[in-house]
């Protein structure tokens, strides 16, 4: 659920945009390739496999980081079993280090895979971590969830599905004004409504809340700074950056940067990914600005707080976010996790802290789960999906 940009040019120094013209860069397009945006086309609409039909749905669903760690077992006909993907380079141990994001991340699959079986008339009989729940600070080869498909002539449809190819994490600048009221209904509704609900707490900062608003902006700026500036975490992220449309195409996962001038930095050999940036690095204190600007013109903030933290509630956070940034799509409202500060890595302790005390979340029994960007925010493309076929264990 976090994709965000880096530069950083060998030595602290820079390049002009000039030189991307000698690489016949100059002109090119900043898309990303088409194979790797296949997935949001949809499932054919003669797939004689509802399940194939419904997973083709779920693939779509928002993930930390766009690393898309799902594993999915058909051997049963009529059910599912959702394994978390635990392969090389599919977990943060850095960044994630208790893997709280990646149950979240399950829970978001989760949440579209019970929309799209609703579409086909099918109850999802979800049973979370049917084995037994992973301990709180580790994962293993045990399923996240097992999935019984049973038609029911009382499913209806959720008016959210709707949503499902729209939805976007936007990350450019969001316009001034505040999302209508409306839009914070409806998404406090839609939370409501996930396995949960009753268990949390969704809030919204704005312009009426003036120096709330300053904090949350103060607190998120510091901790993406935090994360900039502490190695491994910021290595773990640059490991996941796809540059240029061979690499987004060929992995079609991770932070696609697909922008000429980038890609001339890569082919001269000035974007090193292996070395983690220094303080005083120009690139740093870009990003730095860059991020402050886009954080200080942020209208508002949304946030989601749980009470308690066991695993399935994880998960459940997970689904009740989906269903908030669906419910924000279908009223033009952007989201875009900023999940530095709710990161458990020691570096992030203050900031941690901060939001936890501002959201008046006690960290002894609350914990918050989301916290997000909320606006208005120019049309941008979707992120790369593997394709269903990825997602698949071997029959």
């Amino acid at each position: 659920m976090q994709r965000r940009s880096f530069l950083r040019v060998a030595s602290g120094g820079v390049i002009t945009a000039a030189a991307a013209a000698p690489l016949g860069l100059a002109g090119c397009s900043s898309e990303l390739p088409a194979e790797a945006l296949q997935a949001w086309q949809g499932p054919a609409a003669d797939e004689p496999d509802v399940r194939r039909w419904i997973l083709a749905h779920a693939i779509l669903a928002p993930h930390s980081h766009n690393l898309q760690s799902w594993l999915v077992d058909l051997k049963t006909p009529g059910e599912i079993t959702l394994f978390l993907d635990r392969g090389p380079g599919r977990l943060l141990p850095q960044a994630d280090p208790w893997h709280r994001q990646m149950m979240m991340s399950q829970g978001t699959f989760l949440e579209v895979l019970e929309l799209a079986a609703r579409e086909k008339g099918l109850r999802a009989e979800i049973t979370l971590f049917p084995l037994g729940e992973f301990e709180p600070r580790t994962v293993d080869a045990r399923p996240t969830a097992h999935i019984r498909l049973v038609p029911d002539a009382s499913v209806k449809p959720d008016p959210l599905f709707a949503q499902i190819f729209r939805r976007r994490t936007n990350r450019e600048a969001y316009e001034a004004r505040e999302p209508a009221s409306e839009a914070l209904r409806a998404i406090v509704q839609a939370v409501a409504l996930a396995p949960q609900g009753a268990q949390m707490r969704t809030g919204f900062a704005g312009a009426a809340q003036t120096a709330d608003l300053e904090r949350h902006r103060a607190i998120a700026a510091e901790a993406w700074k935090i994360e900039l500036l502490t190695p491994r975490a910021i290595l773990e992220t640059y490991h996941v950056l796809r540059v240029g449309p061979k690499e987004i195409a060929t992995y079609r996962d991770g932070i696609s940067l697909n922008t000429p001038f980038v890609r001339a930095l890569v082919a001269l050999g000035l974007f090193d990914r292996s070395q983690a940036p220094k303080p005083g690095d120009s690139a740093v204190t870009g990003q730095i600005k860059d991020f402050n600007a886009k954080i200080a013109s942020t209208p508002a903030f949304f946030w989601l707080v749980s009470e308690g933290n066991g695993r399935k509630m994880q998960v459940n956070a997970g689904r009740a976010y989906m269903r908030a940034q669906l419910a924000a799509t279908a009223h033009g409202v952007s989201m875009q996790p900023i999940s530095q500060a709710l990161q458990e890595y020691p570096e992030q302790a203050g900031p941690y802290a901060a939001i936890h005390e501002l959201l008046q979340a006690p960290v002894a029994t609350h914990t918050v789960q989301m916290w997000t960007r909320l606006g208005y925010a120019p049309v941008i493309s979707p992120s790369p999906r593997r394709g269903l076929e990825a997602h698949l264990l071997p029959a």
